[in-house]
């Protein structure tokens, strides 16, 4: 259907005009509770829709445009619909075609800010030092082509990595800074004061290569508007009705984006309608401004305000718990929630119990009780603040086996850096684990490249061995170059020491220094994106996992078995998510474990943004609570186990501003009396170590010796460990014979004139002596 072709008129009941004469109501008013009914009609002017959570936003503004095409006020084509996820738009488009028919498809102006912005630059390419065909990068793209820029500057990138300077072009061009804006001070954070220079030096590259990343398509956008009134004239004409969704996410990018577009009249006549709710505005961390919904009345004088406080999803004692914490909030526009559901429902409940286990178990038992009461899995939600607390939840719902899914993630044990600290464990307890030794051989990056592996998968399997043993081997000799040579036999020390500590020191200590030592941590900490703090605190988790296990072996063993149940494709499962990735959906029962001091509200957001950030984690108080259709459970744990010493922990602040009318307390914590509950050396999953006979090679014994000879420890001598396995390696007899002629692929042709085991010693014609393996040669 063409963009423009005229809607049929809907079919309706009786609706009496401002003449008195009756008219028919058209259909989609119909249900509508009077503040909706209001955000719908009032189609000219500014409109701020304050929208709480639960009150029906997304029909007021699938409604509104369908009001605004069946009135013939505009054109599809005419009207801007602004989201912030494709979801969300696919699922706007689906409402407003139920409810106008098929000219939906005529709405070109409906989707994302990114979309609609990279729409307009493809027309108007050349305006921005573009071509219309231009390429819009991805971030493996965006890595590569700083790093390309930070070599040409002989700028270190372990020092100043290329992930940090990306994270900071992001946070630039989200507040719509070109280089030539950026402040001095941000610019000379980055490489001594090379910050600036490489965002110029960065858009430069960018333009050479006809390419945008994704913050271009709004900065550019931007540019393009103010640089060239009469494009900016152009879509002022064509947009006769504005309307944005989820304006509390906005970034202050597009924010300038908006207001550009909505000057086609006074402000006191735009015709932009935006619907938020400041009181869930919790991604200040990716660059929203709440302050943009805040601001909206002093923006646009005149404004219209309409308030939707109706909920049509939780009861009273929950909507009242949500909006007495929330009132707590300065920076707030102000808004009650209510429901016209007569009775208040159950008490919003807080419990308080002795440590992060019993919370877990607590909240177990909770669910299998409100199971066998008939009620489905998929209607219960755990919602944590960080992720790291989702391990001991994943846990205990394998032991009880039910089915959980995590949503926005892989479980805990299936997360990237978990994997990679388990392949080191499990490589330091059983050497042949040639998976594991792929998996971390270059994490982090120890310039250990693809042709260096395949020599070494090559050796291990003409040699029958796995591949540490096949690395040792290939270190005796002269195959690999000297800076890879060097780099294995720095990690083959280490994995050396790391097994002779297994033996000697706890596990969750092992892998504090695996970690540390390998530079898997400095890898992290050099990486300032928020995904690499996230990484970090599952680590320390991780390390807390241990901390209940004597031997390595029964913390594998353990994993094994937890790794071995897969539920996560279960049809009816508990949900496990963060605070922020709960955002939109509702539950009939909604856990809200660890609110303690510290964890919730997060310590490093109030040290990082003060008050500011005190009250983001209270709006992601208030987003938790209002999940809730029935019931909320609210946990807190007395104590924490860090490193293997227990640590106090008090209820979250978030608690005494609860209303105590709406809430009942109970207290679990002093039912275990002392320190002496917990895991420990009874733990279930302390078992024989299933490895144990890895370490009784004579290699191993000789290896441990050298060790416990030495005073006060420390590494093992690699020319020791190296005579010690060269024991295992030098009983094999060569097919080789003295004298005899052989080709090397990389050093030529040569004569046989040592022979030991598997290894020759070869008079090469132009390569000189050298010490190699005899699966590398064949006779000549």
């Amino acid at each position: 259907m063409a963009e423009n072709t005229p809607l049929p008129r809907p079919q309706a009941g009786p609706i009496t005009s401002q003449l008195g004469r009756q008219q028919r109501e058209p259909d989609y008013l119909n249900g509508l509770n009077p503040e909706q009914r209001d955000a719908v009609l009032s189609v000219d002017g500014p409109l701020l829709v304050l929208a709480g959570a639960g009150t029906g936003k997304t029909r007021v503004l699938t409604t509104r445009i369908a009001h605004i095409l069946t009135t013939k006020r505009a054109w599809p084509s005419e009207i801007l619909s602004v989201t912030f996820t494709n979801k969300a738009a696919r699922e706007m488009k689906d409402r407003i075609g139920h409810l106008v028919g098929s000219s939906v498809e005529g709405m070109p102006w409906l989707g994302t800010f990114h979309s609609i912005s990279a729409r307009i630059l493809r027309k108007h390419a050349e305006l921005v030092d573009l071509k219309s065909s231009f390429t819009i990068l991805d971030t493996d793209d965006q890595i590569r082509l700083i790093k390309q820029l930070l070599e040409a500057e002989n700028i270190d990138e372990k020092r100043w990595p290329a992930r940090q300077f990306a994270g900071m072009l992001d946070a630039w061009k989200n507040r719509g800074l070109l280089p030539k804006d950026v402040p001095s001070h941000d610019s000379d954070y980055f490489a001594n004061g090379k910050g600036g220079k490489l965002y110029y030096d960065y858009q430069a590259r960018l333009k050479a290569l006809n390419a945008a990343d994704f913050g271009d398509l709004l900065l550019e956008c931007i540019r393009l508007f103010r640089e060239n009134p009469d494009v900016l004239a152009e879509y002022h004409r064509k947009f006769k009705f504005m309307l944005v969704d989820e304006y509390q996410d906005s970034n202050t990018a597009q924010y300038l984006w908006l207001r550009l577009l909505a000057q086609g009249k006074p402000a006191s006549e735009a015709n932009i309608c935006v619907v938020g709710d400041d009181d869930q505005s919790i991604y200040g961390w990716r660059g929203a401004e709440v302050d943009n919904i805040l601001r909206f009345e002093s923006d646009f004088p005149g404004a219209k305000v309409i308030k939707l406080e109706r909920n049509y999803r939780s009861t009273a004692n929950i909507l009242k718990a949500a909006s007495t914490i929330i009132a707590f909030n300065e920076g707030r526009l102000g808004k009650t929630l209510f429901t016209d559901i007569a009775e208040g429902g159950e008490l919003v409940s807080f419990t308080q119990v002795y440590d992060s286990e019993e919370e877990a178990r607590t909240i177990g038992d909770e669910i299998e009780q409100y199971q066998r009461q008939g009620e489905d899995l998929n209607s219960m939600a755990i919602l944590v603040r960080a992720s790291f607390q989702m391990r001991e939840f994943e846990e205990r719902f394998i032991t009880l086996g039910v089915n959980y899914r995590v949503v926005g993630g892989p479980r805990f044990y299936e997360r990237k850096e978990i994997r990679d600290a388990l392949a080191y464990l499990r490589l330091v307890a059983q050497p042949a684990d040639d998976l594991a030794f792929e998996r971390i051989v270059n994490v982090p990056k120890r310039g250990i490249g693809d042709s260096t592996v395949k020599m070494l998968m090559e050796t291990a399997r003409s040699m029958n061995m796995p591949l540490l043993s096949a690395t040792r081997a290939l270190l005796e000799t002269e195959e690999l170059k000297p800076k890879q040579r060097t780099t294995l036999r720095s990690l083959v020390a280490q994995f050396d020491d790391w097994a002779w500590r297994a033996e000697n020191m706890q596990p969750y200590q092992l892998v504090e220094n695996i970690l540390e030592e390998s530079g898997y941590m400095d890898m992290l900490n050099a990486d300032k994106s928020v995904e690499s703090q996230g990484r970090k605190e599952n680590l320390k988790e991780l390390s807390r996992a241990m901390e209940e296990f004597d031997s390595l072996g029964g913390f594998l063993e353990h994993i094994a078995l937890v790794m071995d149940r897969d539920s996560a494709d279960a049809s009816d499962a508990v949900t496990i998510m963060t605070l922020h990735s709960a955002k939109g959906l509702e539950y009939n029962t909604v856990f809200l474990p660890g609110w303690e001091d510290g964890t919730f509200p997060s310590q490093r957001s109030m040290d990082e943004s003060g008050r500011a950030g005190l009250e983001e984690e209270r709006r992601l108080a208030y987003v938790g609570i209002t999940r809730g259709r029935k019931r909320v459970r609210i946990s807190a744990a007395q104590n924490r186990r860090i490193h293997g010493l227990w640590q106090s922990a008090i209820p979250s602040r978030f608690i005494d501003e609860l209303p105590p009318d709406a809430v009942e307390v109970t207290d679990k914590g002093s039912a275990y009396g002392g320190y002496g509950y917990g895991g420990g050396a009874s733990s279930r999953f302390n078992k024989a170590d299933p490895f144990e006979s890895v370490y009784e090679t004579p290699g191993w014994k000789r290896a441990r010796a050298n060790q416990e000879s030495r005073k006060g420890g420390g590494p093992l001598t690699i020319e020791g460990e190296l005579v010690a396995r060269s024991v295992d390696l030098g009983g094999q007899s060569s097919g080789y014979a003295l004298g005899e002629r052989v080709f090397h692929l990389k050093f030529g042709y040569g004569e046989v004139t040592h022979i030991e085991g598997n290894k020759l010693t070869i008079d090469f014609e132009k390569a000189g002596t050298k010490k190699v393996l005899e699966s590398f040669i064949r006779k000549g």
